[in-house]
């Protein structure tokens, strides 16, 4: 009997000691999750998951809107570790992305980011390495043409090879995705890799699905658990395996390019942004601390391809889908494209201030498509204050684009495509309330190209087909949630014009 009591005992105070410790884990991460002081206000956490349950990842832009009438312009959410708060409103949103951008420089370094691209690159990079990146990279694509004439042209060759693809069509139903992929990832392309590829080119095309998979992957709900508890899901199977042999393999496609032109890379002819890099990575050598290295390298052009393809495709394919839905304002279109342009001379920047209803709906495209709905996130670089909160440093900061860009107060129809937000008296009207490529130190810096890009592609496709639904499909604006919003997969009839 008294082994057996022994036994017991050492059963249940083992049992005890294991309660007693993950209580002891449990309250201690509680108190240490306490929100400070004056910290804005939001929904109730759950231990160790927060607010995780309260977002629905498929609709979480549209989903914040309710809590933002519940708790107001400035609102926290708690992903396990990560402090979030989302500002809504232009002067807010000023104030951290202009006025007080040195509190809100920063990229928040996710547990995705880190294993995918460590913290190298150009878009979620922080300090000296983003600074020097950031500085060589816009030199770099002045020197390739950025803003030049000899860009456009290159934009001006490339729709022409897309509209004669199109015409294969014959106006019969096709899906425009990879089509518009593969056209505008060929500008960046040209500058980054100094070649374009055939949209036959199935190797590229299996390139840009890896690239369309990835987007849709890291914005899963699935994947930002992984955020929050990177070590024990790294031990489970899931689509987090999916998504880093997705960065890898298109890591390994800018490594092949980088090699390929090792091979016959000549100092004195810099034929583009690799060769470039390679000279700056002369300069640099012997250096202790520098960011012109191969992963730098790597990461930096791939940055430069993601999103140089991405967010400017996706922007072109909100824009047939509208035209078809909208008939009459895709009929405005071709008659401002007839009487301006013709048939016969390729769109230019130069006739953009000629056409100011197309350039108008070329912008309401960006508005209501809402492509990065609550912007590319940022991270407090030191303890501040926003009105009455405060925010401590390496809180993860969103800007609620969604709010400004569908604002009752400043937009006559917000849920309605209507390119009369950006006309007054017939011109063209620039609005303060419209950030589709951010603002501040970090904005997006190929802004100029995707303007130039968006302008182009789009006045092209429109001056030579009309776009319709196929007989007895229904078009929709429903879209499908990723990095960015894309529209779900459509088919399309291109109907050339006489």
């Amino acid at each position: 009997m008294g082994s057996l009591e022994t036994a017991l005992w050492s059963v249940l105070h083992v049992r005890t000691l294991l309660l007693g410790a993950i209580a002891f884990l449990f309250f201690a991460y509680v108190f240490r999750k306490r929100r400070p002081k004056n910290y804005p206000p939001g929904p109730p956490r759950l231990p160790i998951l927060g607010n995780f349950f309260h977002v629905d990842f498929e609709n979480s832009h549209l989903q914040v809107q309710q809590m933002v009438k519940k708790y107001g312009n400035v609102i926290s959410l708690d992903f396990g570790d990560m402090y979030i708060v989302l500002l809504t409103g232009l002067h807010l949103i000023k104030e951290a992305l202009v006025h007080k951008d040195q509190h809100f420089i920063n990229r928040p370094m996710t547990a995705i980011r880190e294993r995918a691209f460590k913290k190298n690159g150009l878009i979620f990079s922080n300090g000296q390495i983003w600074k020097e990146q950031r500085r060589f990279t816009l030199t770099t694509l002045r020197n390739f043409g950025l803003g030049k004439k000899g860009l456009e042209e290159r934009i001006q060759e490339e729709a022409y090879y897309l509209v004669q693809f199109i015409k294969e069509e014959n106006g019969q139903p096709f899906d425009p995705h990879f089509k518009i992929n593969n056209a505008v990832s060929n500008i960046i392309c040209s500058v980054t890799f100094g070649e374009r590829f055939e949209y036959q080119d199935e190797k590229f095309q299996e390139l840009l699905r890896t690239l369309d998979e990835v987007i849709c992957l890291e914005a899963s709900a699935w994947c930002q658990f992984y955020n929050m508890l990177p070590r024990i899901i790294d031990l489970l199977p899931g689509p987090h395996r999916t998504l880093f042999k997705g960065w890898e393999n298109l890591k390994l496609f800018v490594a092949e390019m980088i090699e390929n032109h090792r091979r016959d890379w000549n100092p004195n002819e810099t034929r583009d942004f690799i060769d470039a890099f390679f000279k700056e990575m002369e300069k640099h050598k012997g250096e202790i601390v520098s960011s012109f290295n191969e992963e730098n390298l790597i990461c930096t052009t791939l940055d430069l391809f993601f999103a140089g393809t991405e967010t400017t495709s996706t922007t072109l394919r909100w824009a047939l889908l509208y035209m078809a839905l909208y008939p009459d304002i895709q009929e405005n279109v071709h008659a401002e494209i007839d009487r301006v342009i013709g048939q016969a001379q390729h769109p230019s920047m130069a006739l953009r201030e000629s056409m100011p209803y197309t350039h108008a709906v070329v912008h309401e495209v960006l508005r209501i498509g809402n492509i990065i709905p609550l912007n590319v996130p940022r991270e407090v670089a030191a303890d501040t204050n926003m009105g009455e909160y405060h925010l401590k440093k390496g809180t993860m900061i969103l800007t609620n684009l969604t709010a400004l860009h569908s604002d009752p107060a400043q937009w006559a129809t917000p849920d309605t495509f209507n390119p009369e937000h950006f006309l007054e008296n017939g011109q063209f009207k620039k609005r303060e309330d419209f950030l589709p490529f951010s603002i501040g130190k970090r904005a997006c810096l190929g802004e100029q190209l995707a303007r130039t890009e968006l302008f182009i592609f789009f006045t092209a496709l429109l001056q030579k087909f009309t776009f319709r639904p196929p007989d007895n499909e229904k078009l929709t604006q429903k879209f499908r949630m990723g990095l960015t919003i894309a529209p779900v997969k459509y088919r399309i009839c291109a109907v050339p014009r006489a």
